[in-house]
C-alpha cells in the first residue's frame, strides 16, 4: 500500500510531537500538522510525575527535557499529612517530578521531532479526518488545501479532539467533578524544590503550587462546582483569596505577580473505550482525559507514545499494532480513574454517606498516609483491587 507518509500526528504538542521523533529516529516518515505559528499559556499541563518521567527516560526525552525546558522537583509536601516526601526515594520509579512551562515544552518537542528527520507543518489546519485502508487527512496550509494519506494517523489534538469525531469514536464522560483555575505568578515566595498540594475536604477544595524555579510558580486551585468561574484579571485577587481560604499560608502570595492568564476549566473524565480504529489512533486527552485534579495527563500522554510506537515497531501488521495499544491504553486508564474515582469519593464527595465515609477514613489517613493509594505518583501499574479502597475508605 503506497502512502504519502508512514504516519500523520494531528497536533505538535507532547504527544504528536514526541511520536514524530521516537518514529523519525527509526527511519520513518513522518508529518506534524501543529495549527499554531506560536504556543500559548495553556493553563495546565506542567507537573510530570515520577512515573511519567520513567516514561520520558524510556522514550530518549528526559535528557532534552532538563536541559531544555524542565526542572527537577524532587520534593511533594501534602499539607496535614507530615513532612515533604522525598519522590526519589518514596515513588515506585526512584525518580523525582517535573515541573516545566507548557509553551516552552511543545517548542523544544517540535525542534527534536524536526532534529529526528520529521517534517513539520506549522500554521496548518486539517478540516477532516476519514479513517481506512489507508487513513487520509485533509491539511489546508497556505490557503491551499490537499488530501494526504498515511499507513497512520494519530491524532494527538486535546480534551476537546475533532479527530474523536471525524472516527465516529463513541464518547464516555465519568461522574461531574470539580471545576479548576490555573494562574502563573511571579516572585513566589516559596522552595523551588518542593511542590505543595493541599486537600480541603471540609469545604470541597484542593489547591496546589508548582515551582518552576527563579520564583515563577503554577498555582491551581479546584473547588465545587456551586461557585462561580475564575476568568481573566479582575479576577486573580479572588483566586488567590479562595487558595488562602483553603489553608494554604498566605505569606506564599505576598508579592506574587501574575504573569500568564487565569482561566477555569471542567475537571470531569472522558475518554474512547478503544482509541484506535481503520488506521486511526488517538493519543493522550484525546484518547481519554483524566480528572486534571490528581494531574496525570502529561504522564499518561507519555506513556500512551511508548505504547503505540513499540506495537509500531513491532512489526508491519499495524492495524493489529494499533489495536495492541488501544486494549493497553484502556487497561492502564481504567485502572487509573478507578482509582481517581475512590479518592473524589473520599475528598470531594458530598451526601451522608460520604460525610460518614469521611469520618471514618480521613482520621485513619492522618495517622497512616500509606493507605493513601499512591497512583498518581508512581503509575497505574500498582494494584488496584478491592483491598485497596478498602483501606483508603478505612473499612479494613
Amino acid at each position: 500500500m503506497s502512502t504519502d507518509y508512514d504516519v500523520i500526528t494531528v497536533g505538535g504538542g507532547l504527544g504528536g510531537a514526541a511520536l514524530a521523533k521516537v518514529l523519525a529516529e527509526k527511519g520513518l516518515c513522518v508529518l506534524v500538522v501543529e495549527r499554531e505559528t506560536q504556543f500559548k499559556d495553556r493553563i495546565r499541563g506542567e507537573w510530570i510525575a515520577p512515573w511519567g518521567v520513567a516514561e520520558s527516560q524510556r522514550l530518549g526525552l528526559y535528557e532534552i527535557l532538563l536541559e531544555r525546558c524542565a526542572r527537577e522537583s524532587p520534593f511533594l509536601a501534602t499539607m496535614g499529612m507530615g513532612p515533604p516526601r522525598d519522590l526519589r526515594v518514596t515513588s515506585l520509579q526512584h525518580l523525582p517530578a517535573l515541573t516545566l512551562y507548557h509553551p516552552a515544552m511543545q517548542e523544544v518537542m517540535l525542534d527534536a521531532a524536526r532534529g529526528a528527520g520529521a517534517e513539520i507543518w506549522r500554521g496548518a489546519t486539517i478540516s477532516e479526518v476519514r479513517p481506512g485502508a489507508p487513513p487520509a487527512v485533509v491539511v489546508e496550509r497556505e490557503g491551499i488545501a490537499r488530501e494526504l494519506t498515511a499507513r497512520i494517523v494519530a491524532a494527538a489534538d486535546g480534551r476537546s479532539s475533532a479527530a474523536r469525531g471525524w472516527g465516529k469514536f463513541p464518547i464516555s464522560r465519568g461522574k461531574t467533578k470539580l471545576l479548576g483555575a490555573g494562574v502563573l505568578f511571579d516572585s513566589m515566595n516559596v522552595d523551588a524544590d518542593i511542590s505543595v498540594a493541599l486537600f480541603n475536604p471540609f469545604v470541597g477544595r484542593v489547591a496546589y503550587l508548582f515551582p518552576q524555579g527563579a520564583g515563577r510558580v503554577r498555582a491551581y486551585l479546584m473547588w465545587e462546582t456551586g461557585l462561580d468561574r475564575l476568568h481573566g484579571e479582575r479576577d486573580v485577587t479572588r483566586f488567590v483569596e479562595r487558595c488562602i481560604e483553603t489553608g494554604m499560608p498566605a505569606e506564599s502570595y505576598s508579592g506574587a505577580l501574575p504573569a500568564g492568564p487565569l482561566a477555569s476549566f471542567e475537571m470531569t473524565e472522558s475518554w474512547v473505550d478503544h482509541p484506535y480504529r481503520d488506521g486511526l489512533a488517538l493519543l493522550g486527552d484525546a484518547a481519554g482525559s483524566s480528572d486534571p485534579t490528581w494531574g496525570q495527563g502529561l504522564s499518561q500522554t507519555l506513556r500512551d507514545v511508548r505504547l503505540l510506537s513499540n506495537n509500531l515497531l513491532a512489526g508491519e501488521d499495524w492495524d493489529r499494532a494499533g489495536h495492541a495499544y488501544a486494549e493497553a491504553r484502556s487497561r492502564y486508564f481504567n485502572r487509573l480513574t478507578r482509582v481517581t474515582d475512590w479518592l473524589f469519593d473520599v475528598m470531594f464527595a458530598r451526601g451522608a454517606e460520604a460525610d460518614e465515609r469521611r469520618v471514618r477514613a480521613l482520621p485513619l489517613l492522618a495517622q497512616e498516609p500509606d493507605r493513601f493509594p499512591d497512583h498518581a505518583i508512581s503509575g497505574p501499574d500498582l494494584p488496584a483491587g478491592e483491598k485497596v479502597r478498602q483501606r483508603l475508605f478505612g473499612e479494613t
